[in-house]
C-alpha cells in the first residue's frame, strides 16, 4: 500500500533544502559586503519510527539491530564561519580593517553592538561613525595627548580644527667670542638741556625726580607755562642701537602721562624704552658712569648712560622724543640732547624667536660683552637677554660667563630665563633654558693657541612649536589613531578598542553588519588591538567579504539536487496512490 510517511517526509526535505536555499542566496547577496562572514545551514533527521529495538545475541539468537525508518530531516542550526576576510587597502583614512579576532565597539544611545565591518565616515561633530550612523568607541586622551583608558568614549578626529602649540623650553646657541677684541670701557652717554619745576620748594626750580611731569616748565614759552598735561604722550621712536655697521632700530615706545606722573617715572620710561640694563654686577661701567637714566639734583640735567660694549651703542637725536597731545606734537626742543661718549668692548648679539604655550612667537635677543681679560689668557663675558614681549621689563636676564686659557667654559653654561606673559592669553610666566654648553668645542672664546676670528652667534636649535592644525591622521596596529598637523607636530587622538568573544558564533545578527550579545556568545573583554589573542587594525584599508562563490555554487547544485529528488519522492508516492485508486475502481 502506498504510504503517506514517504510524502510528508519528502516534504521536511524540501523545506530544509528551500531554506538551504535561502542561506545561500544571502551568501551569494554578501559577496561584496565589507567583513561579510559566510553562513551554513545544518541539516539533522527527524525522530526515526521505530519496529523493533534490537535483541542482544544469546544461545539460540544470534541477536538482532533495531528497526527503524526516518521520518524526514529537520534544521539543526545555522553557524556563522568568522574566518578572516581579505584585506585591502582603500587609502580613506576612515577606512579601518582588523587582522585577526575582535570586533569594533559601536554605540547607538545606550545600546552597544559590535562590528567587523571598519567603512567608517565621521559626522558633523568630527566622531567615527558606521554607515549606519553608530559611534565607534575608544580611548580618549588627556589635555596632553596621554590615552586615558578609564572609560570607553566615542573616537573623536578633529580634522581641520584641532590646533595645538608647545612653548619653548631649550634654546640652543652656538658660536664664538672673541677675546682679543676690546675689553669694554665705556657705554654711550647723552645729557640734555635742563628743565625746571614750577612748583619747587624755597623758590628753587630745579628739577626733582618726585616733580611731577604736569608741573614742568616749557623752556620754549616765556613766563611760568607747564609743559606737560594729564593723557599727554611721550613718544620715543627713530632710537638705534649698535656700531654704524651693524645697529638695529630699537621698537618705538610711549608713556602716557597721569596726574600723579614723576620724573622718576620718566626716567624708568627712558631706561626701558632704550633697552638700558641698570642693574647688573658690572655696575658702574669701567670708566665710572652708572647705566641708566639719571638726574643731576645739583644741575636739574638729565644724563643717559648706555651699557658697554659696541651693540650696546645707542644713536638718538632730540626729535627722537616728541610730545603728543590729542595726537599733535606739542613742544619740539624740551628735551635737546648732546652726545658725550661712544660706547666700546668687543660684543656681539644674535637675535631668535621662541614660543609661548599659545605658539606665538616671542622675540628673544641675546647679546655678548668682553668685560675682562686675565693675565693667563682667560676671559670673562657679560651676558643680556632681552624681550620686547615681556609685559613687564623687556630686560628679561643678565649675568656672567668664564673662558679659561684655551678658550673652553669654565662651568654650567645653561641659565634659565623668565618673560612674564600676563598681559597675553598665553600660560604665565614662559620659561625656559638658554644652552651654550651642548658642546665645548662650539661655543668658546679663541683663546691662546687659536685664532681669534670674529665674534659670531647663531641659534642651534629651538624646541616649541608654533600654532598647528590638524591636517591628517592615521591608525596603526595596535588601534592608536596618530594625527599629523601643518606645523610638522604629530600627536596621539586616541586608541580604538576592541570587544573579543569566547564564542562569536552565539552572536545575534542584527543586520547592518552588526551583532548583538547572544546568550551563547558570553560577555565581551574589551582589549586593546594585538593584545589577549585579539588581532591588530590597519588604517586605510577593509576587510572583505568571506564569502567562497565556488563553494557556495556547489552548495547551490547540491541544495537544487536535493530538493528535486525530494519533489521524485511526493512525485513516485503520488503514482503509488493513483495506482491504488485504480484498483478500487
Amino acid at each position: 500500500m502506498a504510504s503517506t510517511v514517504a510524502m510528508y517526509t519528502a516534504l521536511s526535505g524540501l523545506n530544509a533544502n528551500a531554506r538551504n536555499l535561502d542561506v545561500i542566496g544571502n551568501n551569494i547577496a554578501n559577496v561584496n559586503t565589507n567583513a561579510y562572514k559566510t553562513n551554513r545551514l545544518q541539516f539533522a533527521s527527524q525522530l526515526s519510527r521505530s519496529f523493533g529495538l534490537g535483541a542482544v545475541a544469546g544461545e539460540n539468537s544470534g541477536g538482532s539491530n533495531p528497526r527503524q525508518i526516518g521520518l524526514g530531516v529537520v534544521i539543526a542550526g545555522t553557524t556563522r564561519s568568522f574566518n578572516p576576510g581579505s584585506v585591502s587597502s582603500t587609502g580613506n583614512a576612515t577606512d579601518i580593517a582588523i587582522a585577526g579576532d575582535g570586533f569594533f565597539i559601536a554605540q547607538r544611545g545606550t545600546e552597544r553592538t559590535f562590528t567587523r565591518a571598519g567603512d567608517f565616515t565621521k559626522n558633523t561633530r568630527n566622531e567615527l561613525v558606521t554607515s549606519s550612523g553608530e559611534r565607534i568607541l575608544g580611548y580618549g586622551v588627556d589635555s596632553d595627548f596621554n590615552i586615558v583608558r578609564s572609560d570607553l568614549v566615542p573616537i573623536t578626529i578633529p580634522v581641520g580644527e584641532l590646533r595645538i602649540a608647545e612653548p619653548t623650553t631649550v634654546a640652543a646657541l652656538t658660536g664664538n667670542l672673541n677675546q682679543t677684541g676690546t675689553v669694554a670701557g665705556a657705554g654711550s652717554r647723552y645729557t640734555a638741556g635742563a628743565l625746571t619745576d614750577r612748583t619747587g620748594p624755597l623758590g628753587t626750580d630745579l628739577l626733582r625726580t618726585t616733580s611731577l611731569l604736569t608741573d614742568l616748565d616749557d623752556p620754549a614759552t616765556a613766563g611760568s607755562q607747564a609743559l606737560f598735561q594729564v593723557d599727554d604722550v611721550i613718544r620715543v621712536a627713530g632710537v638705534r642701537q649698535g656700531a654704524l655697521d651693524q645697529s638695529r632700530r630699537l621698537p618705538d615706545a610711549e608713556l602716557t602721562i597721569t596726574a600723579t606722573t614723576t620724573v622718576q617715572d620718566y626716567l624708568n620710561f627712558i631706561n626701558r624704552s632704550l633697552n638700558i640694563r641698570t642693574t647688573t654686577a658690572n655696575t658702574p661701567n669701567p670708566d665710572g658712569q652708572i647705566p641708566g637714566a639719571a638726574l643731576d639734583p645739583a644741575t636739574g640735567v638729565i644724563s643717559v648712560v648706555g651699557n658697554t660694549g659696541s651693540v650696546n651703542d645707542l644713536r638718538f637725536e632730540a626729535t627722537s622724543f616728541t610730545a603728543l597731545r590729542a595726537g599733535v606734537a606739542t613742544s619740539t626742543n624740551w628735551f635737546t640732547t648732546a652726545r658725550a661718549a661712544t660706547a666700546t668692548g668687543e660684543s656681539v648679539r644674535t637675535q631668535f624667536d621662541i614660543f609661548d604655550s599659545l605658539g606665538s612667537r616671542v622675540p628673544v635677543e641675546l647679546t655678548f660683552t668682553l668685560i675682562s681679560k686675565n693675565l693667563t689668557g682667560g676671559s670673562t663675558w657679560r651676558y643680556d637677554i632681552r624681550s620686547s614681549a615681556d609685559t613687564t621689563d623687556p630686560r628679561i636676564g643678565t649675568g656672567t660667563i668664564r673662558f679659561d686659557d684655551i678658550g673652553r667654559p669654565v662651568g654650567d653654561l645653561t641659565f634659565p630665563v623668565t618673560i612674564n606673559r600676563r598681559a597675553s592669553a598665553a600660560r604665565d610666566p614662559l620659561t625656559f633654558a638658554v644652552e651654550l654648553n651642548q658642546s665645548v668645542s662650539a661655543f668658546n672664546s679663541a683663546g691662546n693657541g687659536a685664532s681669534a676670528g670674529p665674534s659670531e652667534l647663531r641659534v642651534r636649535g629651538v624646541d616649541g612649536t608654533a600654532v598647528g592644525t590638524l591636517s591628517s591622521f592615521a591608525v596603526g596596529a595596535n588601534g592608536i589613531i596618530s594625527g599629523a598637523f601643518d606645523n610638522g607636530e604629530t600627536r596621539v587622538l586616541g586608541q580604538l578598542a576592541l570587544a573579543i568573544f569566547s564564542n562569536p558564533q552565539g552572536l545575534i545578527d542584527s543586520g547592518n553588519n552588526l551583532f548583538k550579545v547572544g546568550a551563547n556568545s558570553g560577555e565581551p573583554l574589551i582589549v586593546n588591538p594585538g593584545s589577549f589573542g585579539s588581532g591588530t587594525t590597519s588604517g586605510g584599508a577593509l576587510e572583505l567579504s568571506n564569502v567562497d562563490l565556488s563553494a557556495e555554487f556547489i552548495n547551490l547544485i547540491l541544495t537544487s539536487t536535493g530538493y528535486s529528488a525530494n519533489s521524485r519522492v511526493i512525485s513516485s508516492a503520488d503514482q503509488l496512490l493513483q495506482q491504488l485508486l485504480v484498483i478500487g475502481r
